[in-house]
């Protein structure tokens, strides 16, 4: 039984695929989704309580579960263009836009969590989806391999075919689920520590793949390669018992293992290789604060991504293929207001503030990760159904807020004063639009309706 539940596990999280941070989701489930994300000290709902600060789980004295799960849709549109002479002497300036075919993304959140009035203990389980991103824009058709070309009209050099200069269909899947034991201890009434092992599985596909080598039928495509791990989450908490709380949370980079692809060439042949992608730390710090019909939330946290391996490196390798993203550090900031005024139907306002860890001079080795979200909006609401039912639901809408562009890179033309091998003329970026709508369920063990 036990690991029947197992694989139903995986293959529901292996549907996930969403980013906010990077590759890091904002928030879990719809409460904390509409409270922004921020819940490093403000423990409103165990989903939240859980993912952002371990020491807050303390706040919670029955026994709950939750499970949330939601619709993720998102719009990434890829760009790139080349000047008059590119393509041979007298050929014009080609331009053009590739829209996402990808589906919709599912996001599920499972949690529970085991606390007792008058006990110093609280004990908790997760199993999340933390991270992910993925796309799929398909080979351009207007592309000079064809009779048909007409360089007037769209044409996105990008994805012409890789005989032609281009990447082709350019597909991307990566999820990471974390599954997570928590234990939280009052140290006073007042104050408490928390601490979480984690254990992750990945999986991560590349159409083509820039980690490998390329041949000279170009980069190949690879079967879905999966990875494990494990990490911390460290907490503390804070509840001056008088409207006003403070946590701090730091989750230590999620040591993962390689992931080994299996490549397959466009004639046919075959070759493996291995790509080292851990998950990066995360500090949090948060303040909170609740009075009659008002809870507030504030959220900093900074994302590692200049010490995390996958993410620090970047450039070309000796053999052509792509040593790394080349992520900058990412400063998210996340705020939410709840209001309790009306009989069972608390409401929710979220939003969270991301910067961009990709800069121009790699948005190229970056387009199977174009899912970063500058400005996001939440709105969301709870019914109280009874004393032991809750249900919660979250609509976001979140945007990257211009486009994250640079120039097209080609190995052959490294040098030391082009180090990445910027084409000139040329350019490439991508910008998107995300919405989610998610719906949870809360229920309290043992809480009796009170007639």
């Amino acid at each position: 039984m036990k690991k029947i539940i197992l694989q139903f596990g995986l293959v529901l999280f292996s549907t996930f695929a969403f980013s906010q941070a990077g590759h890091i989701m904002q928030g879990v489930g719809a409460f904390n989704m509409s409270m922004g994300g921020a819940s490093t000290a403000q423990p409103l709902d165990i989903s939240g309580a859980l993912q952002w600060n371990p020491a807050s789980i303390s706040a919670f004295n029955d026994k709950i579960i939750k499970l949330d799960a939601g619709l993720f849709f998102s719009s990434p549109e890829l760009s790139s263009s080349l000047p008059a002479g590119m393509m041979g002497a007298g050929s014009p300036a080609v331009s053009g836009v590739t829209e996402d075919a990808r589906d919709p993304s599912i996001m599920p959140a499972l949690a529970m969590v085991w606390g007792k009035e008058g006990s110093k203990h609280t004990f908790g389980v997760s199993a999340f989806g933390i991270s992910g991103f993925g796309v799929t824009f398909p080979e351009e058709l207007n592309q000079p391999m064809r009779a048909s070309f007409d360089p007037t009209k769209n044409s996105n050099p990008i994805n012409y075919p890789q005989q032609a200069g281009g990447f082709g269909r350019i597909k991307s899947d990566y999820m990471l689920l974390q599954i997570g034991l928590t234990w939280a201890y009052e140290i006073t009434d007042k104050l408490s520590v928390g601490v979480e092992p984690t254990f992750n599985y990945g999986t991560l596909q590349l159409m083509p793949n820039p980690t490998a080598n390329p041949s000279a039928a170009g980069y190949p495509s690879t079967d879905k390669a999966t990875t494990s791990g494990f990490g911390a989450q460290f907490g503390l908490y804070y509840d001056t018992k008088m409207g006003f709380k403070a946590g701090v949370s730091y989750k230590t980079t999620q040591n993962l293992s390689e992931l080994e692809f299996e490549n397959t060439y466009l004639d046919n042949t075959t070759s493996t290789n291995k790509f080292d992608m851990d998950y990066p730390s995360i500090l949090s710090f948060g303040v909170g604060y609740s009075k009659s019909d008002f809870d507030l939330a504030l959220d900093y946290r900074m994302v590692d991504y200049k010490n995390t391996n996958g993410f620090s490196e970047t450039g070309w390798t000796e053999t052509a293929s792509v040593k790394g993203f080349g992520w900058d550090n990412v400063s998210i900031l996340s705020a939410g207001i709840q209001y309790k005024g009306i009989d069972k139907l608390p409401l929710r306002l979220g939003y969270t503030y991301s910067s961009n860890p990709i800069g121009s001079d790699v948005t190229f080795f970056n387009i199977p990760a174009t899912a970063i979200i500058k400005n996001a909006f939440q709105f969301g609401f709870s019914y109280v159904a009874t004393n032991n039912i809750s249900l919660d639901a979250v609509y976001h809408h979140g945007a990257s807020d211009g486009k994250t562009s640079g120039q097209m890179l080609n190995p052959m033309m490294v040098s030391e004063s082009n180090p990445y091998g910027a084409v000139p003329g040329t350019t490439v970026g991508y910008e998107m639009t995300t919405d989610l709508v998610m719906i949870g369920i809360s229920y309290k063990f043992d809480k009796k309706e009170v007639k």
